[in-house]
């Protein structure tokens, strides 16, 4: 969890989202060419931001308010206007475009929702979501997001640890890994129908974490953000969320967990292996083959003459408490 102690690349006080900002919270493809699909997608990842700062477009899903226990210490961040957060997303299951998940998520039924669980535990199960939801301590998370594409988000996320999660299900000593899969329902998901559409990926989407990671504190399953139930197209009704990691690591509208003794496959792994390490942790001093990694373009409140750039930090800023993870690790290579 952040703590107040100012590090290297907390903004300025003074330009900390206003409080009314906050307050106001209604407001690769294989095939077809992977490296410039994506290239272009890194390009164009600030286009929205210019073109529509701070609206409230596109918000048609009803969300439900949510019960919290605010961040504590409140951190020294700019928060991301909700509106931005809820319109720049990536969600190739509803088209490879940043404004394309809001578009086309709407209809996506999230209710009723079950998560399984199940590999290597004593006690598999099946549990309803939204029940789930209701009958947690749900706790704020105000974390930064770094997309691999370079850009960056803070977001106040509504969730709960994933590894107190786990525990209730007893993992047995020959679990080593977490494995997660999306939704698989072409039906309701039109990129996972249309190869053109949903980026040529082999769906259901999957992703993985060692253990450990899953086990940190900072890693959470995520039912919300900014006071409310999550939108679609931020993956509704439950997401990963591990802030120390490249975003794509942040597997949306789960609906199975595995643990397993061996490192499952993940999808932009599989798709692109030179590009897309299974660690994906956030670190400036390894660039992607095809773009810088040493700093990012913070979609912040504001238009255009706003737009920051700023340096990328070690993990995401998050080093001091995961760093040990990795300590005999090559970075290079295990990236």
């Amino acid at each position: 969890m952040l703590i107040k102690t100012k590090k290297r690349g907390d903004l300025a006080e003074g330009s900390v989202t206003p409080e009314t900002a906050y307050l106001n919270r209604r407001t690769l493809l294989k095939g077809i060419g992977l490296g410039g699909m994506l290239a272009a997608g890194g390009a164009h990842a600030g286009l929205l931001d210019f073109l529509s700062p701070d609206s409230e477009e596109r918000e048609a899903a009803e969300r439900k308010a949510l019960q919290f226990s605010p961040h504590s210490p409140e951190p020294s961040l700019t928060l991301t206007p909700e509106a931005k957060a809820i319109n720049h997303n990536n969600f190739y299951e509803f088209g490879t475009g940043k404004t394309d998940p809001a578009r086309n998520s709407q209809s996506l039924k999230v209710e009723p929702w079950t998560l399984t669980v199940e590999g290597e535990v004593a006690k598999p199960g099946k549990v309803d979501v939204w029940q789930l939801m209701a009958g947690s301590q749900l706790e704020e998370r105000i974390y930064r997001m770094r997309c691999v594409e370079a850009w960056s988000m803070v977001i106040p996320w509504i969730g709960f640890e994933l590894g107190k999660f786990l525990q209730r299900f007893e993992p047995t000593s020959r679990a080593k890994y977490v494995a997660f899969e999306t939704l698989y329902d072409p039906g309701q998901m039109p990129g996972q129908k249309d190869r053109y559409l949903g980026g040529g990926i082999d769906y259901p989407y999957v992703e993985g974490l060692r253990i450990d990671e899953a086990m940190n504190p900072l890693t959470i399953l995520t039912v919300g953000l900014y006071g409310k139930t999550l939108p679609p197209q931020n993956g509704a009704p439950i997401r990963l969320v591990v802030p120390w990691k490249y975003g794509f690591k942040g597997i949306k509208s789960i609906v199975k967990i595995r643990l397993l003794e061996k490192m499952p496959p993940t999808t932009w792994n599989i798709l692109a292996p030179n590009e897309y390490g299974f660690y994906a942790n956030v670190n400036p001093a390894v660039d992607h083959p095809r773009w810088s990694q040493a700093t990012e373009r913070f979609i912040g409140p504001g238009g255009p003459l706003s737009v920051t750039r700023q340096e990328t930090l070690p993990f995401n800023g998050y080093g001091d408490q995961v760093a040990s993870l990795y300590s005999q690790m090559n970075l290079r290579k295990y990236f």
